[in-house]
């Protein structure tokens, strides 16, 4: 299979949204918490280049032309000290990150579903690689390792022992154990991530895929 120009320049399309959306709500969410560090920073945008980190960026292409490895933004900076309630609140902030991406998702769908005028072939493709980068980046981060939104959602469900252990181990080797779960591939070709999260974002991708193109059944009653 050739370089496909157009593929990548939609994906980077389907990329800059999922990591907008997905960054902003975490730096509104951490707003409505108290802490003013993101706003500070220029982080509560929806302006894609204040979300895009170099190397994650460069990873993404070479993700998109591979097909294999792993891509991401510039993290939102947290400061759970000024937060009005630090365990629950860093628990918001952590999920609404992945949440705003299956908000997006599903907002996309509708708008597929009840748009009233016909789409090109072009713009239904980029619809749908936005549906599906957001629900990739969403479901990716709920995996429970550091650095990934999971790990802090899971931290704050723990007593706080349990927290304290689990953060000081998976601190330490959370990066070394994405990266191992990248690389190890299976005899079929795929990676122990893309076990994990690709049969539910291609359960949800598809079900929202359904709701877009749904056409009732016309039913005649007979009196």
């Amino acid at each position: 299979m050739g370089f496909d120009l157009r593929y990548l320049a939609m994906s980077l399309v389907g990329f800059l949204v999922a990591i907008t959306v997905h960054e902003f709500a975490h730096a509104r969410a951490a707003l409505a918490a108290g802490d003013e560090t993101a706003k500070r920073m220029g982080r509560l945008s929806l302006n894609p280049i204040d979300h895009l980190d170099p190397l994650g960026t460069i990873m993404f292409i070479l993700t998109a032309i591979s097909g294999f490895g792993i891509a991401w933004g510039k993290p939102v900076p947290i400061n759970p000290n000024n937060f009005n309630s630090p365990r629950w609140d860093t628990l918001k902030v952590s999920i609404w990150g992945p949440l705003s991406n299956i908000i997006t998702a599903c907002i996309i769908t509708l708008l597929l579903r009840f748009m009233v005028i016909p789409l090109a072939p072009d713009f239904i493709e980029l619809t749908e690689l936005c549906i599906l980068f957001n629900l990739g980046l969403a479901f990716f981060n709920m995996l429970p390792v550091p650095p990934l939104d999971g790990s802090k959602v899971l931290s704050s469900l723990l007593p706080a022992e349990s927290a304290r252990k689990y953060e000081s181990i998976m601190g330490r080797y959370g990066m070394m154990i994405i990266l191992a779960m990248l690389i190890i591939r299976f005899p079929g070709g795929g990676s122990v991530i893309g076990m994990l999260v690709r049969p539910p974002i291609m359960f949800a991708f598809k079900a929202l895929l359904t709701v877009a193109y749904w056409q009732p059944h016309m039913v005649h009653v007979m009196h």
